[in-house]
């Protein structure tokens, strides 16, 4: 997973944190080079959704040239601007819909028209962030930066694996310049919220999953309210599944989430079970981010104003160290990591401090 940069290209192996380096790509106006692409693989080369991703760049980008070995193994990727504008999109059922909304999500700000995007496909599985924790916790991360007056996401149809059928539309304002963050105050958590949803399926499954849900997290906190969302008839997708997912916000508006989703053969009470032990050792890791959410606020804070911006967080994920990395290598921005006091014993608390670059957005038109 090396990166060379040389004065205009830089290069990259390998087909792991490929959305990410796409978008520091767009955003830096770099052209970037990535080889290697599964080359010892049975099936060398990109994947179908990899390719779809392309795709969606380019459409939602003006003037971007996308360049594809023959073999799959290469891509070269010279950008241009980020249009915006009214953007519809099928996605592949080999990842949700997830896979495709975050990367847009960092450049949707920076975008020449706000952008009106619907995507088509799987709403919800267990590879990515579904289109529930999108809404619920991604969204509300963007609005530290000032992002926020008509920022939306709304689930039109659900779509279980592994057939798809869900369809959901993302509206995102245009802003000059990303606000400098200092969110170093973790708070306590004061209440979880939930959705369970099921489609196709009977609505029990979803009261289900809130039952068993409740026995872990009532003994933690009282203020607790697990949402059942059933969809019917063409709204509900082609195939049958439900999900728990789940959030914690914290008294300062720290958010921590956690999700499950149906599995062949797995009772509804083993899903939720999963989803709220696995919110409660997130809200364990402390922080004001958890770790889905690491690479989002740390290229917003990139690109904010110049001034110091700082977030607490937990241990940093694998992704998130080469991100770090990456993104020295793009914007020539290096990140300050030291340790927080840590008010909880056996927790791991940083906090991230870096001298925002002052991106301003200059593809936005003034009409």
């Amino acid at each position: 997973m090396t990166s060379t940069a040389t004065s205009s290209i830089l290069s990259f192996s390998g087909h792991q944190y490929l959305r990410h380096r796409l978008v520091l790509s767009i955003l830096s106006a770099k052209t970037v080079k990535i080889d290697k692409i599964r080359s010892d693989d049975k099936n060398p080369g990109l994947r179908d959704y990899e390719v779809s991703l392309l795709r969606l760049l380019e459409r939602v980008t003006n003037g971007t040239v996308i360049e594809i070995s023959v073999t799959g193994t290469a891509i070269l990727l010279k950008p241009g601007i980020i249009a915006g504008g009214a953007v519809t999109h099928e996605c592949p059922l080999s990842r949700s819909i997830g896979y495709f909304l975050e990367p847009l999500i960092m450049l949707a700000p920076f975008a020449k028209k706000p952008l009106n995007l619907t995507l088509k496909g799987i709403t919800t599985d267990d590879q990515d962030l579904s289109a529930d924790l999108i809404r619920t916790v991604t969204l509300p991360h963007l609005q530290l930066f000032g992002i926020s007056e008509g920022l939306e996401l709304r689930i039109r149809k659900r779509g279980s694996p592994p057939l798809g059928g869900g369809e959901v539309q993302f509206l995102c304002p245009i802003v000059k310049q990303a606000k400098t963050l200092n969110f170093v105050e973790p708070g306590k958590i004061k209440r979880i919220r939930g959705i369970a949803h099921a489609v196709r399926i009977s609505p029990q499954f979803s009261n289900r999953m809130i039952e068993a849900s409740r026995s872990v997290l009532n003994r933690y906190i009282p203020d607790i309210y697990l949402y059942s969302d059933v969809y019917k008839g063409e709204d509900s997708g082609k195939s049958p599944g439900y999900a728990l997912s789940l959030l914690a916000e914290s008294t300062t508006g720290a958010i921590h989430c956690a999700e499950a989703t149906s599995k062949p053969g797995t009772a509804p009470e083993d899903i939720a079970l999963l989803a709220s032990r696995a919110l409660l050792v997130e809200v364990r890791r402390g922080g004001c981010v958890d770790r889905q959410h690491q690479t989002v606020v740390l290229m917003m804070m990139v690109l904010g104003s110049e001034d110091v911006g700082k977030c607490r967080m937990g241990e940093p994920t694998p992704r998130t160290i080469q991100f770090l990395r990456d993104v020295r290598d793009t914007f020539g921005t290096s990140f300050k990591i030291v340790p927080a006091d840590s008010s909880s014993p056996g927790t791991v608390e940083l906090i991230y401090s870096c001298y925002g670059t002052g991106y301003v957005n200059a593809n936005r038109s003034l009409a």
